[in-house]
């Protein structure tokens, strides 16, 4: 299952906006006094302005070795499958996963914290005119690593380029950016629109830095496959288009003794393998071609990790606890095409799929149903609604399904037959009720056409999940299949929304900010490259996402997210699959790692390291 859209670092999805005093309506915020090291938007930073090292990081770690991997996550236009371009800041191509690392922004997150970030280019950031400005101090020593500086004139044009130019998933963002600035010799200014919403200064401050000169000489909007100029601990490396992506440490990158860096980036070398079969990737990893992968398929990680390596202790399999948000995973139904505009043949869609037979036959009893939006986060609604959440909720009574008073809803639980009659004759009913009839075995509308469903994949490991599904819709006269088509193709039939059905997972973050308007928000609808994959255009949903962004409170913002998560779950805009607490980890017994996992992320590939002794008794990472 695709895990993305995520971003490390400067991309992270929802990490929320960061002023530590609390905004009004329109999101505008009292601004703290004088220049800060950080800044959070919910209460106080955990790290103070002497900090020597996040806690989660062994900041005595060893440099050297390589990380040997497989994609986990990705964003923009970055393409695990394959890739054809070294420029992922762009709508067009399909960009190498980790170019990421070769990049820093004016500030980065403290992934123990909902929503924290701290200086990296910059050394502090001050808020003024009611938090309508911000002034960056650039530190002085910063270089992109040809060794040039990076100027104010390189934030100036990083901020409006992207704006204009860039991937809409960081365009998109920055729409209330009015202005940038270089107002000194290591400071730089930004304006926002009174329409701010809380979250962007920290938009803004974790937006990737590029260098000016590099891209001037270059047409910003066209693929490339020249390596990157960056400012970040890593450079490109060797490469194969399509094969492999090396990304090689810069020894001497000017942030390495940082608060924010010490303990961290600790390869010499990090190398993402390019596999399009799951099958091909595996055999990769168990001969030791690749050293760490990420497991999601059940099936895999109860059967198949018995190989020899696993059998004498050369591979070991590690879980590593997930407490972040696990993200909105699922079949997205697409109501841009007009057989999935009624709610009704969404929700019979929901009761054909199996999910107790399929986690007990297919996934080991490995996981959970996903019933939310915002599933293993406080910003999930459980129960009935709250006075408060009521208090947003009765304007729309009348206009949004009468269930959103009621409990929660979560998807219906089968007798785990694989094919309960119950569910499947209400969803006969429920496809009546809406129009669709039976002729020769066949649902078909009022026009006489077939009610036929294609599950898009770029892959086949999904086959054996789509399978039974499949058969249930059949059972209901639906002409369902699946199709497979290329990396490629796949990318840009989901950005143009050419799809019936695609599975998707989206993993947000602990504070949702402006960048969360994508998934939902009707003027995301039509955009392409989008994330509103199911096409929702719904005021109710637009007006709850506007109240959680412009929450004054945590409570007020968790509030307003659990009435979101109501009116969302009404829509059945997706038949939800599964979760699981935790990350399937295979490594060869050549890495070590801190004490202590960050909540919100991963952290391998910026906080493990080689254990020398253990990587020279096995050849591996060395």
């Amino acid at each position: 299952m695709r895990r993305g859209p995520t971003r490390r670092e400067a991309l992270a999805i929802a990490a929320g906006g960061a002023l530590c005093l609390t905004t009004g309506g329109t999101g505008r915020a009292a601004a703290p006094s004088g220049p800060r090291h950080g800044f959070s938007i919910f209460g106080d930073l955990k790290y103070p302005a002497d900090f020597s090292h996040f806690d989660w990081v062994n900041p005595a770690a060893p440099k050297g070795g390589v990380l040997a991997t497989q994609a986990s996550v990705w964003a923009t236009n970055q393409n695990p499958s394959t890739f054809n371009s070294l420029h992922d800041l762009i709508l067009k191509g399909d960009a190498a996963v980790g170019l990421d690392l070769t990049r820093a922004s004016l500030m980065t997150r403290a992934f123990d914290e909902p929503d924290a970030v701290y200086g990296l280019i910059a050394e502090s950031l001050e808020i003024r005119d009611d938090g309508a400005t911000l002034v960056f101090r650039l530190r002085p020593q910063a270089r992109f690593s040809d060794g040039t500086p990076v100027a104010p004139a390189d934030v100036v044009f990083s901020l409006t380029t992207l704006k204009a130019k860039g991937h809409p998933q960081l365009a998109e963002p920055l729409r209330e950016m009015v202005f940038v600035e270089a107002t000194g010799d290591h400071e730089v200014t930004v304006r926002l629109s009174e329409k701010r919403g809380r979250g962007l200064p920290a938009i803004v401050a974790t937006t990737p830095i590029v260098s000016e000169a590099f891209w001037k000489a270059r047409d910003f909007e066209a693929s490339m496959l020249a390596p990157p100029l960056g400012c970040g601990p890593y450079r490109v490396g060797r490469f194969e288009a399509g094969r492999f992506v090396d990304y090689e440490r810069v020894a001497d990158w000017w942030g390495r003794d940082l608060p924010v860096a010490k303990g961290r980036w600790n390869f010499d070398r990090i190398r993402y393998d390019v596999y399009r079969e799951r099958t091909a990737a595996f055999e990769a990893f168990k001969v030791g071609e690749t050293t760490l992968r990420e497991e999601f398929v059940s099936l895999a990680w109860a059967t198949q990790y018995d190989f020899p390596a696993i059998r004498d202790g050369r591979v070991k399999r590690i879980e590593l606890e997930d407490r972040s948000p696990s993200g909105a995973q699922g079949w997205f139904l697409n109501t841009r095409r007009a057989k999935f505009s009624d709610v009704r043949v969404r929700e019979a869609l929901g009761l054909a799929f199996d999910f107790e037979w399929s986690n007990k036959n297919l996934f080991f009893g490995s996981y959970a149903r996903t019933p939310s939006f915002f599933v293993n986060s406080e910003l999930e609604a459980t129960g009935r609604p709250s006075e408060a959440e009521l208090k947003l909720l009765e304007p729309w009574r009348g206009k949004i399904p009468d269930e959103v008073f009621g409990e929660a809803w979560r998807p219906p639980t089968s007798d785990g037959s694989g094919r309960d009659r119950r569910l499947l004759k209400r969803a006969s009913e429920l496809l009546a009720a809406a129009g669709w009839t039976r002729r020769d075995g066949r649902l078909v509308d009022t026009s006489g056409a077939p009610f036929e469903i294609e599950f898009l994949e770029s892959e086949t490991s999904f086959a054996r999940i789509t399978g039974p599904y499949v058969k249930n819709l059949e059972a209901l006269g639906i002409q369902a299949r699946e199709r497979v088509v290329d990396p490629s193709q796949y990318e840009k039939r989901i950005a143009d929304f050419d799809f019936d059905v695609v599975s998707r997972r989206y993993s947000l973050g602990a504070t949702p900010d402006e960048s969360i308007r994508r998934f939902w928000h009707s003027t995301f609808r039509d955009q392409p490259a989008s994330d509103n994959l199911a096409g929702i255009a719904d005021p109710a949903v637009d007006a709850l996402l506007e109240a959680m962004l412009a929450a004054e409170t945590r409570e007020a913002q968790l509030t307003a997210a659990h009435a979101l998560d109501r009116v969302l779950r009404a829509g059945r805009w997706w038949v939800p699959h599964w979760m699981k607490a935790n990350h399937w980890i295979a490594a060869w017994d050549v890495y070590d790692r801190p004490a202590t996992k960050p909540r919100y992320d991963r952290a391998i590939e910026s906080t493990w390291w080689v254990d020398r002794s253990r990587a020279e008794r096995l050849g591996k990472g060395l």
